[in-house]
């Protein structure tokens, strides 16, 4: 009888080590579920205080305008010729002409200058100045000064070195 006792003991024994683990693993797997479903209700906690961003609506239109008058003139040795908007205070205005050179195989450097009309002098004034050059026999350069706000009559000059002065007609600019 000695052994029965024996056998009792360690089988209380092993159910209390198989017990205590199961509490342990129960504990465990209590706790993951604890964290997981704290997780996954601060997400939707976090997704339903955002609201969604207001949303604007853009109506775009077009409007056809017929072409009166030629938007891109060609240059031509010898003249300036201007596009852009015509008598506008703001905007680019483009002057393009052709540059032929009086030693093809040589540098050209050459100036533009916008030029403005000053009536209590009763002389042209330089208004805005560019320079720049090329290589070559010949180039169509062009160049695209800003007025901006200044009403008055005004021109565009080119000139280079060995070549005549080049001048556009004059134009005024009002607002």
């Amino acid at each position: 009888m000695g052994e029965a006792k024996g056998v009792v003991k360690m089988a209380s024994r092993s159910a209390a080590v198989l017990a205590s683990g199961t509490a342990n693993a129960v504990k465990l797997f209590v706790a993951a579920l604890a964290f997981t479903s704290a997780y996954v209700g601060l997400s939707a906690y976090s997704s339903a205080s955002s609201a969604p961003a207001a949303v604007k609506t853009i109506t775009l239109s077009a409007r056809e305008v017929p072409v009166t008058a030629e938007l891109d003139p060609v240059a031509q040795p010898g003249k300036v010729t201007l596009a852009g908007p015509a008598g506008a205070c703001s905007g680019p205005l483009v002057a393009r002409s052709v540059l032929v050179s009086p030693a093809p195989g040589q540098s050209v450097h050459y100036g533009w200058k916008l030029v403005r009309w000053s009536p209590s002098a009763k002389t042209w004034r330089t208004y805005l100045a560019d320079y720049d050059g090329f290589l070559g026999a010949a180039e169509t350069v062009e160049w695209r000064p800003e007025i901006s706000g200044d009403p008055g009559w005004y021109r565009i000059e080119l000139s280079a070195k060995g070549v005549k002065t080049v001048t556009s007609d004059r134009f005024q600019v009002s607002c």
